[in-house]
């Protein structure tokens, strides 16, 4: 019989651990978790660092898993809980709204696109599944830092530069930005990210009732748009659409 290739082994017993434990952590916790010597478990992170698998926090040098694992095809994310429960209502809503659906979730300072549907027509469009999105400027990522304790954290820390004239970036003004998203229940974002696009967004809840991620529509400003505000019929089309995924995820009724 071949035997196990250990360096593999204790790679995949790495991974592991920080799936299934604290956010991040550090060299040390890592290795004595794993009975490894410090030398030994920052080869390995490394590695794994180079591959994209684990990515290590500048300000407090701990890892956490990296965004190379969505990346690495569909099979993953088929079993994803979260993009599996919204397959068909995003399907919906993209037939609904006519416009591109993304559905992110928080990864370190930004949202990682989970799923993407594009827009119903023909036109040439991109899939952007592994992308990663501003906290601070986008609707799905503003929805997040309204409702997530930590993805609130990761938005203040964040560098909140400006991408266009329209993006928020004086503190006070972004968390008055989150009161209001907390009120109405959902985000938008009216060219804060990119110039002549815009995009709504809201919160999907999981059994615990947990934010777990956040569904939303992106477009030209002039489809999205009614006298520079997302078109109410939109807003409940994306909300009606994350109140559905939510339910099928435990949540009950919101």
């Amino acid at each position: 019989m071949a035997r196990n290739i250990q360096s593999l082994e204790r790679a995949a017993a790495m991974l592991r651990l920080l799936a299934g434990g604290e956010r991040r952590l550090g060299l040390s916790d890592i290795a004595s978790s794993l009975g490894l010597a410090k030398g030994t478990a920052h080869g390995i992170l490394r590695t794994l660092q180079q591959e994209g698998f684990v990515e290590q926090d500048d300000a407090s040098g701990r890892y956490q898993l990296g965004a190379e694992l969505l990346r690495l095809g569909t099979t993953y994310l088929d079993i994803h809980e979260l993009r599996a429960r919204a397959l068909v209502w995003t399907d919906d809503l993209a037939r609904s709204s006519g416009e591109s659906v993304y559905l992110g979730v928080l990864h370190q300072q930004g949202v990682l696109i989970v799923h993407h549907v594009f827009r119903p027509d023909d036109s040439r469009q991109v899939l952007e599944i592994g992308a990663m999105q501003p906290l601070h400027s986008t609707a799905l990522g503003k929805v997040l830092s309204a409702y997530d304790p930590v993805a609130h954290s990761e938005a203040l820390e964040a560098d909140r530069k400006p991408f266009t004239d329209r993006t928020t970036c004086d503190l006070d003004a972004f968390e008055h930005i989150l009161d209001i998203t907390r009120a109405r229940g959902y985000a938008a974002d009216v060219e804060e990210t990119w110039e002549g696009v815009a995009s709504v967004a809201a919160p999907i809840h999981d059994r615990r009732r947990m934010p777990v991620g956040a569904v939303g529509i992106t477009g030209a400003v002039e489809r999205l748009c009614k006298d520079g505000e997302v078109r109410p019929d939109l807003i409940a089309a994306v909300r009606d659409c994350a109140r559905a995924v939510s339910r099928d995820l435990g949540a009950g009724r919101f």
